[in-house]
């Protein structure tokens, strides 16, 4: 079977990998968990610092050492959607720690932490779930430019940062008075981000604990705003293309009944008359010019096919 694939044959991922960084007390372990079905490895033991109405029927592992990790990661994680690792700063730590023990890592060291961490990145992708690695913020100098990124040692970071779909920065904002949490997935000159799947620039995070500490509101900000977003922009995408491939499928069956000048500028005629999507008019123009010229023809002044000289 040829590896090749037209444009209807790829498989397009539907789970999101992502990251969300910021500032302590910024929430980011809660906005994590508002994701699909949620396991949480908790690295950081921040388990003890979240609203317990956020971890009502949220399963977590509190983990103590790196073979907990390569334990957890060989169990049955079928009944969740996501797995949360919070924070991925404190899961180097982990792994350093597997590696070296008490000791500081030497230079040597770095080949074997890395490709541990290669295998913890690589075995999540696996999972085929959505993947969110909460971590803490850190700064970037830029010239006279102070960048806020995640907290992260250089070469890990663009590692995994290549892999991810979406990198937001959460922060608490303050306009007129009021404060507003929101979160940015465009990079700016102020901000590392990345956001391949289309989502607003600045998205607000809504408050759902009253000041009593007591839910308002349903923990779904990821769920509703972020992944079925991007669900339905694959959705819309592959009716689109469905939409196009059906109109080509058309036009070439059409192409093919083309024998003669006149029947080349029957079709350019009607060529309108189609339900063109995206560029398949201006594909029906190659298609027919193709054809023509296998049946030695040619365009003369008035744009009309005759048979060439």
């Amino acid at each position: 079977m040829s590896l090749i694939k037209k444009s209807n044959e790829l498989v397009i991922p539907t789970t999101v990998k992502m990251m969300i960084y910021g500032q302590a007390g910024m929430g980011k372990s809660t906005v994590a968990l508002s994701a699909p079905k949620p396991l949480l490895l908790d690295f950081d033991n921040g388990v003890k610092r979240m609203n317990m109405a956020h971890l009502e029927n949220i399963d977590t592992v509190q983990v103590t050492s790196w073979n907990d990790v390569q334990q957890v990661l060989q169990e049955d994680l079928s009944a969740y959607q996501t797995i949360v690792v919070d924070t991925i700063g404190k899961m180097m730590d982990f792994i350093i720690t597997y590696k070296c023990g008490s000791r500081q890592p030497s230079i040597r060291d770095w080949s074997g932490i890395n490709a541990e961490f290669s295998w913890m990145t690589r075995t999540l992708s696996n999972l085929n779930k959505h993947i969110i690695f909460v971590a803490h913020r850190d700064t970037r100098k830029e010239g006279d430019d102070t960048v806020f990124i995640p907290a992260l040692r250089e070469k890990s970071y663009n590692s995994i940062v290549t892999e991810l779909d979406l990198l937001g920065y959460l922060e608490m904002k303050s306009e007129r008075g009021v404060q507003r949490r929101t979160i940015t997935f465009d990079p700016t000159s102020r901000n590392d981000g990345k956001n391949t799947c289309n989502l607003p620039s600045v998205m607000e995070v809504p408050t759902i604990l009253d000041k009593n500490g007591n839910p308002t509101a349903k923990n779904d900000f990821i769920t509703t705003k972020i992944i079925n977003s991007y669900l339905g922009m694959l959705a819309s995408k592959k009716a689109a293309q469905e939409k196009y491939d059906k109109v080509i499928e058309e036009i070439k069956e059409q192409i093919e009944l083309i024998t003669d000048a006149e029947s080349a500028n029957n079709f350019i005629a009607q060529i309108d008359n189609f339900e063109h999507v995206g560029s398949s008019k201006q594909m029906a123009a190659k298609l027919v010019a193709n054809k023509a010229k296998s049946l030695n023809l040619k365009l003369n002044s008035e744009k009309k096919y005759e048979p060439a000289a």
